[in-house]
């Protein structure tokens, strides 16, 4: 089976980093105070998606500064390599010796997805990736068929693994199976309007899922 992971939320611990650089993007622009709560509903889309959506009234010029003040504050946070989730590299490792092969669907861009791959040294264990600045940034589920098309796999031999109701509701599209995770940026609840096969608690509850076990 092809497992496509989303990145933020899902495999990387994120949250956290994306929510501090949007808040202080946004005060550098000039736009109004963002609560933290506002910021993580936006994970999971691409940038100039996410601009739009915390300020729909904003001018152009204020969305384009806040993509690139959101993209210099997360450079300049860069001290350390945003840390994966508990679990994630076994898991991975696991899923890869069950014969099972792995790709990405992020909100992020190109070059951000590589920049972590080099990071973590994952890069490798992907088959494929897809990122919103190269198709239709989520809740579309275009980078999915596109995935599809290059792993050559039918809809039913995926699954869709993803935090957030963008990923599962570009799953849901297209009649691919998905898995929710319960510890990223949408609670559970909103999760389930989706129905996904199961939402588990940790990334190794991927092991358990009965399609991907041995």
């Amino acid at each position: 089976m092809l497992v496509i992971l989303d990145w933020d939320g899902t495999v990387c611990n994120s949250e956290a980093r994306i929510v501090a650089c949007m808040l202080r993007a946004a005060e550098r622009v000039g736009l109004p105070v963002l609560t933290p709560d506002a910021v993580s509903n936006i994970i999971g889309l691409g940038l100039p998606e996410a601009a739009a959506t915390l300020f729909p009234g904003a001018p152009d010029r204020d969305r384009q500064a806040l993509r690139q003040f959101y993209s210099e504050e997360w450079m300049a946070a860069r001290v350390e390599p945003v840390p994966l989730f508990e679990g994630v590299l076994d898991t991975l490792d696991k899923l890869l010796s069950r014969g099972h092969q792995l790709a990405v669907a992020t909100g992020k861009s190109r070059r951000g997805l590589n920049r972590e791959f080099e990071e973590h040294g994952l890069g490798h264990l992907f088959v494929a990736s897809r990122c919103a600045d190269e198709t239709a940034s989520k809740p579309d589920p275009r980078m999915l068929s596109e995935l599809l098309v290059e792993t050559r796999c039918e809809v039913g031999e995926a699954v869709m693994v993803g935090d957030t109701t963008y990923d599962l509701a570009m799953a849901a599209a297209i009649g691919m199976p998905s898995i929710g995770v319960s510890y990223g940026a949408h609670c559970p609840t909103r999760l389930q309007e989706y129905r996904p096969q199961a939402i588990i608690d940790e990334f190794a509850g991927l092991l358990g899922w009965a399609p991907l076990t041995p």
